[in-house]
């Protein structure tokens, strides 16, 4: 399968569509999925659910990229947005690695900068949302590194694990992104 990419000096970000996604699941089963969208079985469930529902429904729209380290071809985690309402030209932004071992090598701030890049030239966003637990201060300097400001606090936002969590709100608009 054929992929729209992005190339920074060491990762390919593959673009995965609701249109791309839709042929993976029709075209491929399990095994071949989990490969190409470089997931674990509970994740292969989630995504499967996702699909059912229509990609357009979930979090009103997607558009995500899976990350591959260019030297072992290995996918080593996805970022992108979703929850992109095109009307008011806003999304929130996601990311994740899928283990430890890379994180901590620049690579999601390698990725992010394109992404966060390709929101604003291709899908035409004024705003980028990013929202993250108080706690997790990796993801907060990741964040101020391209300038999101935070905005304030979500309360009983999310529900991990039967528990209400609140979210802290940053945002970044297209007049004050600049490139790292």
């Amino acid at each position: 399968m054929t992929f729209e990419t992005i190339e920074t000096d060491r990762l390919i970000l593959q673009k995965l569509d609701p249109k791309t996604m839709r042929t993976i699941f029709k075209l491929n089963n399990d095994q071949e999925i989990k490969k190409i969208l470089g997931v674990d079985d509970e994740e292969l469930v989630r995504q499967k659910k996702i699909n059912q529902h229509g990609y357009e429904s979930y979090n009103q729209s997607m558009m995500n990229f899976k990350i591959v380290e260019k030297q072992s071809n290995t996918i080593i985690g996805n970022c992108g947005f979703h929850t992109w309402n095109p009307q008011h030209h806003r999304a929130e932004i996601g990311y994740a690695l899928n283990s430890d071992e890379f994180k901590n090598k620049g690579y999601m701030k390698e990725a992010l900068e394109k992404v966060i890049e390709f929101g604003f030239q291709e899908m035409e966003l004024n705003r980028i949302e990013g929202l993250i637990d108080e706690n997790n201060t990796p993801s907060k300097k990741l964040l101020e590194h391209f300038g999101f400001t935070r905005e304030g606090n979500l309360r009983g936002h999310y529900l991990v694990d039967g528990i209400f969590e609140d979210s802290v709100l940053y945002s970044l608009l297209k007049s004050e992104f600049k490139k790292k």
